[in-house]
């Protein structure tokens, strides 16, 4: 038995309240086995890549996924290989550089960007590269990307595992802003990303999500959401999604991907209340993955409700 003390969730932050946060008492789960629990190099946003290391690191993160963006020292391998070693925390995943802000970082050719992608994952001895689904003014690349993906994953052994996305919202109207399509599961991927925060700002359910993903689920992004049109990265059990089901069907199906911590961190007071929180998304995270779902899906969605509603103790 150990005890967790984390700060109460900032009043700013969107979802129903928490049956308590101030004092968290846990007793230490079972192993997960196979799978690692990550931490994404975007959560510490604003501190950098190299703070990314620092903090996973001291707090006991099994790894880290690289967000390659506009920050340099997310696109020089040798420097992540450096800071790998120093802090003893292996690099899990590569994220590729697919946001908008990023659309010059490792050349302005999707596909290049892919292969270096690739190549940076073997040599930081990361097994999968993570990908967005291409925007619909991107039709050279969004043409062929569904058969390019599958020949990229059948040339080695990193997998390329598309993330479920989004449509985008204004007031009442809705964009379509990727092709062929956000819902990643109506395409023939051989991988799957499952982003939590994603499904909730898409207004659909994880957990359904998840059961549709099936076996080419191999990559999960643990966070959560209001079913805002923003995309929110709660901490897990701060929003409406059901994360604890999500990964204790996970644990219940013999999952062996890596679960990866990527929560929204910006608004976070100080240093101290952002690692509260990826401390917070941790002891969560373990906590569920040790508890297989023994109920039916749609048993799990409504324990995760009661436990909801339960008033504060």
């Amino acid at each position: 038995m150990r005890l967790i003390i984390l700060p109460a969730p900032s009043r700013r932050q969107a979802g129903p309240p928490s049956r308590t946060r101030r004092l968290v008492a846990v007793a230490d789960p079972e192993p997960v086995g196979e799978v690692k629990i990550g931490l994404s190099t975007a959560s510490v946003y604003p501190e950098n890549t190299a703070a990314a290391f620092e903090i996973a690191g001291r707090l006991g993160y099994d790894g880290v996924e690289v967000m390659v963006w506009t920050d340099p020292v997310s696109q020089d391998v040798e420097t992540l290989r450096r800071l790998s070693e120093e802090h003893e925390v292996p690099v899990l995943a590569v994220h590729a550089p697919c946001l908008l802000v990023t659309q010059r970082v490792w050349s302005t050719d999707p596909w290049r960007k892919l292969v270096t992608a690739r190549a940076a994952a073997e040599r930081l001895g990361a097994d999968t590269v993570v990908v967005h689904p291409p925007f619909r003014w991107q039709r050279a690349y969004a043409k062929g990307f569904v058969e390019g993906i599958a020949r990229l994953g059948a040339e080695g052994d990193v997998r390329f595992a598309v993330e479920n996305m989004y449509p985008w919202r204004y007031r009442d109207r809705e964009m379509q802003a990727y092709a062929p399509g956000w819902d990643v599961t109506e395409e023939d991927y051989p991988h799957l990303t499952l982003d939590v925060s994603h499904a909730a700002t898409a207004r659909i359910d994880a957990l359904a999500l998840a059961e549709r993903m099936g076996g080419r689920l191999t990559h999960v992004h643990i966070g959560d959401g209001s079913g805002s049109g923003k995309d929110e990265h709660l901490v897990p059990g701060r929003g409406a999604q059901p994360c604890a089901g999500v990964l204790s069907r996970l644990a219940a199906t013999g999952y062996r991907g890596h679960v990866i911590a990527e929560i929204n961190t910006r608004r976070a007071t100080s240093a101290r209340e952002r690692e509260a929180d990826l401390a917070e998304t941790l002891a969560f995270t373990r906590l569920h993955l040790a508890r297989p779902a023994l109920t039916s899906p749609r048993e799990e969605r409504r324990r995760e409700e009661r436990s909801r509603e339960e008033p504060s103790r």
